[in-house]
């Protein structure tokens, strides 16, 4: 089923200096998501014996391409086509039984057989029909200040967990969940009356309120026949056993609730932090950390984006990298890369490598731009600002070569061209980490290590 297996030198030090102390390794996305996490974690699947998703929910939406297929995974972690790689959503997830369904239902219909090696947390909380309602009735009370909410009911969930009013997975096997649920429905459509949104006409996946919550009850029927676990105990029971895991984060950094471009972020933390609490598993099992990035940046939604462009290369960048939202659909902004803001990142994860991805991306471009530094009323910094939102940080760019050939088809560092290793080097020396893999397409082939 696999025909591509990566080797060389970087494998044995990616591998044997840390396996022995450390054996929790953790992919995070760099920007503001949509770097390319799900094809670097299905091309990384066969070196660990896990993989686990440790935050977010179905607003996630990883791709992996290989064999000429094309999947899109939004809650089941992406080490699924690994047949021997154990795949685990941990407790930091938020799951929507349906969309679950469906994610599962595709999977089997293309030939592959996910329950076999796909575990789920009891602790992974609910996404109820109703928090769908309640999400969208308050992105609509927001008017101009939409966030660009996914519309999942992400925030809504996990409102309810840090509320201590939240359903889990594990309520699926009680005797009282039809009463349990019945209960927080009836709250939930309450304060969706007291926002006055008019949820009879608002349709959830193209269908009605009452048609999706039937399809919804009919799917946690579907749920309760995976492999759930106590997750806690069984990924440190793994570890015990001396297994590897790789932690796969979800949305990016630059949208973490504490650190991220407030309030224009995701619910959850998405950096190194959510981790720990998202698997259960303590600091000290974290070994490498690798920081994932476009070679230019990319934003879905609203929110501050200090290197975007308005222009052709703007245009051009969308419509080569097919810059458009795996979950939503809709056209991603894009823009230069943005030192400051990557800088940011790195020092928040600990970054100890670093993964381009879509350099190709910009192969016709003769000159491209970075940026290097913020002017924020006539000071200059290298430093993310604290409300980035009203600051509007005016991007200081330094302007480089490009490189003038096509990445795609290349396969090791020795044969890529003079103007993109500079361009890896300039971004080496920027931020103080190697770039250990770079990726030039979206197959799981067009993989280059270091």
């Amino acid at each position: 089923m696999r025909n591509f297996a990566p080797s060389g030198a970087f494998f044995m030090s990616f591998n044997s200096k840390q396996m022995n102390n450390a054996r929790v390794d953790v992919l995070i996305g760099l920007q503001w998501g949509d770097e390319g996490k799900g094809k670097i974690v299905d091309v990384l699947a066969p070196r660990y014996n896990v993989v686990a998703r440790f935050q977010g929910g179905p607003n996630a939406g990883h791709t992996i391409e290989f064999e000429g297929k094309k999947f899109v995974l939004h809650t089941i972690p992406s080490g699924i086509f690994n047949p021997e790689t154990i795949n685990l959503i941990g407790n930091g997830v938020i799951v929507d039984p349906l969309i679950l369904q469906r994610e599962l239902n595709g999977l089997e219909k293309a030939g592959h057989n996910p329950r076999i090696n796909l575990y789920l947390s009891r602790k992974a909380h609910l996404i109820l029909p109703t928090h769908r309602l309640l999400d969208a009735a308050l992105e609509s009370a927001k008017g101009a200040d939409k966030i660009g909410s996914t519309l999942k009911g992400i925030g809504p969930t996990y409102t309810d967990k840090v509320s201590r009013h939240g359903l889990r997975i594990g309520d699926l096997e009680t005797p009282d969940f039809v009463e349990k649920y019945n209960k927080l429905r009836t709250n939930h459509l309450a304060m969706v009356g007291l926002s006055n949104f008019d949820y009879s006409s608002h349709l959830i996946d193209g269908m009605d309120f009452e048609t999706y919550e039937k399809a919804w009850l009919e799917s946690t029927a579907n749920i309760k026949t995976l492999q759930l676990v106590d997750s806690e105990y069984f990924i440190n029971d793994l570890l015990s056993a001396g297994k590897t895991v790789l932690a796969e984060g979800a949305q990016g950094s630059l949208l973490d609730i504490d650190f991220g471009s407030y309030p224009f972020v995701t619910s959850s933390n998405t950096t190194i932090a959510g981790v720990c609490s998202g698997l259960g598993i303590p600091a000290s099992a974290i070994g490498k950390v690798l920081g994932v990035f476009k070679a230019y940046c990319t934003r879905v939604g609203s929110g501050p984006f200090p290197t975007e462009l308005f222009d052709e290369t703007g245009a051009l960048m969308r419509e080569r990298g097919r810059e458009f939202g795996s979950t939503t659909g809709r056209a991603r902004r894009c823009g230069w890369l943005d030192l400051p803001a990557l800088n940011y990142a790195i020092i928040l994860n600990g970054v100890t490598d670093l993964v381009i991805m879509k350099p190709d991306v910009l192969d016709s471009l003769e000159t491209i731009n970075i940026a290097s530094s913020y002017n924020i009323d006539g000071k200059v910094t290298d430093r993310f600002p604290f409300d980035i939102n009203t600051t509007k940080p005016t991007p200081v760019y330094e302007t480089v070569n490009g490189w003038m050939t096509d990445l795609k088809d290349i396969r090791s560092f020795d044969e890529l061209p003079a103007g993109f290793k500079a361009y890896v080097s300039l971004i080496e020396q920027r931020t103080g980490v190697k770039v250990s893999i770079i990726s030039t397409g979206p197959d799981r082939t067009q993989t280059i290590w270091r």
